[in-house]
């Protein structure tokens, strides 16, 4: 199926020649959230499957001071979390014949907008090696700077550089002049994969406060008489809103 545009950043290192076409890929998975579930990571993944298993759950509640009522229940299924991964993964990267990236920034007690003016205005300049600037951006994911200039061949001779050294104030700082690459995905592969210790609860119903049903959840399912085991995190969403959860790489 088609694929939205996401923009993506990749950070790493090359240790050797052999490396550089090799690319280690993080997941950072959103998750949508519908009413009335909720998502429940244990320590173990063992007890995950248990509580899979048993399918469906009785989590008995507090519902007020009515002592008829003082032992409400709720019956909850669980199901297993399948998200999608990515298997393989190919990229066309291009270098930009006007553009570097600026990285190694000096950290100062000036403004990012002021900071970005005072490069700008050094880079603009040919004595520097520069020229004409057409555009600046700040890359607020890594810190770093994209200057491109109005004219080409500039950016060439400034990455043979690899470093200058720039005058802010009353100091010189050497920053790290670098081609600036776009790639874009030729092929992506994905293939479902199970969450471990992850298990999603539906059929909540809204009976309790968040604070409330999050905290019987929890409490239920925290106990070996009940097939569980020591939690991780919770989120729950109640009936009549949706949530994201965000699933990072599993270091556990």
């Amino acid at each position: 199926s088609a694929l939205p545009e996401k923009k993506m950043i990749f950070k790493g290192f090359t240790v050797n020649k052999e490396d550089m076409n090799k690319l280690m890929l993080t997941p950072l998975i959103h998750y949508p959230l519908q009413g009335g579930s909720a998502l429940i990571t244990f320590e173990k993944a063992e007890v995950a499957q248990r509580i899979i298993e048993m399918r469906e759950h009785v989590v008995e509640l507090s519902c007020g001071a009515l002592e008829e009522l003082d032992q409400c229940r709720v019956q909850v299924q669980a199901v297993p979390v399948e998200i999608l991964l990515p298997s393989a993964l190919e990229i066309r990267l291009t270098q930009s014949s006007r553009s570097i990236l600026v990285s190694d920034l000096p950290s100062l007690d000036i403004s990012k907008e002021a900071l970005l003016d005072k490069l700008e205005l050094f880079f603009s300049k040919t004595k520097n090696g520069g020229s004409e600037v057409e555009s600046r951006k700040f890359l607020d994911d890594s810190g770093h700077m994209v200057l491109t200039f109005t004219q080409d061949g500039v950016a060439e001779l400034l990455i043979e550089r690899g470093h200058i050294q720039v005058p802010i104030g009353k100091g010189k700082y050497e920053v790290k002049i670098s081609p600036c690459m776009s790639g874009d995905i030729t092929n992506l592969q994905l293939q479902p994969s199970r969450c471990p210790r992850t298990v999603l609860l539906l059929g909540i119903p809204d009976v309790l406060s968040e604070e409330s049903m999050r905290d019987a959840l929890e409490i239920h399912f925290q106990k070996a008489s009940r097939g569980g085991g020591e939690v991780d995190a919770l989120a729950y969403v109640p009936a009549g809103r949706t949530g994201v959860a965000v699933f990072v790489e599993d270091t556990g």
